[in-house]
């Protein structure tokens, strides 16, 4: 393990103070010249010298002609040309004195025997100046907390505690939207590509020691250093949860990390044990990984598997009920003092077993705290599940007919669903060692469950994902424990 972060050969590739950029130009349907307006388009603060032979201006930027006519040593070069010359450029950027570098460029190793040839020559052209890099054939980083992505999607998402260590490229391009959606943004995205000289295990090291990451994921095709892996997976996992979808276990899944990588994969068996030996929780989709990391990263360790299920409807309290059986949590009943606390509160036609399905908020800016407060304190309860319909649904039209005007509806209406957020965020702090998650039906982009998001209180688009999130925190813990 690294000591400190800045020992990583990914520190100046994630936090460059200057960059040079080959294979930008005028011509914006071009891929060096989308990144680098992605580049631009964050407010990235540091140096950009666009290399290019002949354009003097390029995307507003002076440009020069070769990198040894940059004025000064760059931290970092990002080459984005044709595979022909990418040797010849890494070379010239080793002659200037650059030790850093991302070759996006593909036709290398995954292109068969030829660009297999190709990148023997980029990794001798490396080792002979000391340059470390990230490909080639991949997109690169993003680091949001620096303003940071010269990937070719604009990110829309604000910086974050998810790290994501990828053999793909374009999940750490277009999962920007998507997490943002769920309530998260990255701290550090790496994308590896054919891991000529920085692989998927260097990744894993450098987000390990990240101060800014809280969870950390990991798309893997094939893993070539397992024992390495091992090794640094297990001295992260006691500090820091790691979640890792492996999509290379099947015949499919070989065959297509083959064509796109070059990378070699194991049977499903093997990785599971190595996941399991290093306290590493997998995912089976794309959706399970972020939703995992999105409870991993906000849940404190639950005391127990036992859940109380708050609904305002039968049918998706029951099916809260049935996906946390199948995902090994169960349902207590509530203790006869907290049914007491909650007679004045809940409606006649409510019931108090668990899922406990209030039918209606008699009183709605005090039941979004008083309610899942009383099942909180319950000492058979160790987390909470709620079902939320959006109020905004009743509370304008019932504004409108308070003859509040038209025009301050939304206004008014948009504060009272802030303020019972709210109520049920401050449960966060009141109850520090019990989980609290979300689920609802509707967008999770309406005010009251983006203001949960946003304050830090998973939301889940049906039961089942919320469930097996849950379990997968529990299961996460239990494994720490044991090692």
């Amino acid at each position: 393990m690294i000591r400190s972060i800045s020992e990583s050969p990914l520190y100046p590739i994630v936090n460059p103070k200057s960059i040079a950029f080959f294979g930008a130009s005028n011509t914006f349907m071009r891929m060096g010249s989308i990144m680098l307006s992605s580049l631009q388009a964050l407010g990235y603060e540091g140096k950009i010298f666009p290399v290019h032979p002949t354009e003097k201006v390029v995307r507003g930027l002076p440009a020069y002609p070769s990198i040894l006519d940059v004025p000064e040593i760059p931290d970092l070069a990002i080459i984005v040309l044709p595979t022909e010359i990418v040797c010849r450029t890494l070379d010239d950027c080793g002659k200037k004195g650059i030790r850093s570098a991302i070759v996006v460029s593909g036709g290398f190793r995954e292109a068969g025997p030829e660009g297999a040839a190709l990148q023997k020559e980029l990794e001798t052209i490396a080792r002979r100046h000391g340059i470390r890099f990230l490909g080639p054939n991949c997109l690169g980083v993003a680091n949001l907390h620096l303003k940071l992505n010269p990937t070719p999607i604009k990110a829309d998402c604000q910086a974050g505690f998810v790290g994501l260590a990828s053999q793909s490229g374009s999940f750490i391009t277009q999962m920007f939207n998507y997490l943002y959606r769920h309530g998260m943004g990255f701290s550090a995205a790496l994308s590896v590509g054919n891991e000529a000289s920085i692989d998927i295990v260097d990744c894993l090291e450098y987000l390990g020691a990240c101060p800014n990451t809280k969870v950390i994921t990991l798309y893997i095709e094939g893993i070539n250093r397992g024992d390495k892996f091992m090794e640094i997976a297990k001295a992260i996992t006691p500090h820091k949860p790691i979640v890792a979808l492996y999509v290379g276990g099947s015949e499919a899944g070989k065959q297509a990390g083959l064509s796109h990588t070059g990378s070699l994969s194991g049977p499903n068996e093997i990785y599971d044990g190595i996941f399991k030996q290093c306290g590493i929780i997998r995912a089976q989709t794309l959706t399970e990984l972020f939703d995992y990391a999105l409870a991993l990263g906000t849940l404190p360790e639950p005391g127990g598997n036992r859940i109380v299920i708050q609904t305002h409807s039968g049918g998706p309290g029951a099916t809260a009920a049935d996906s946390c059986g199948r995902s090994g949590l169960t349902l207590p009943r509530l203790s006869p003092e907290t049914v007491e606390k909650l007679k004045p509160m809940i409606p006649k036609t409510a019931s108090t077993a668990n899922p406990v399905d209030m039918t209606f908020s008699k009183n709605p800016s005090e039941d979004y705290f008083n309610i899942p407060d009383a099942l909180l304190q319950d000492k058979q309860t160790d987390m909470l599940l709620a079902y939320f319909v959006s109020p905004g649904l009743f509370l304008e039209r019932i504004l409108g007919e308070m003859g509040i005007a038209e025009e301050a509806v939304g206004a008014e209406a948009d504060k009272l669903i802030g303020d019972y957020a709210q109520k049920f965020v401050s449960l966060i702090q009141r109850h520090p060692d019990k989980p609290i998650v979300g689920f609802t039906y509707r967008s999770l982009q309406e005010k009251m469950v983006r203001t949960l998001l946003d304050s830090g209180v998973p939301v889940y688009q049906d039961p089942e994902r919320a469930a097996r999130s849950l379990a997968a925190v529990r299961e996460y813990h239990e494994r720490r424990g044991r090692m």
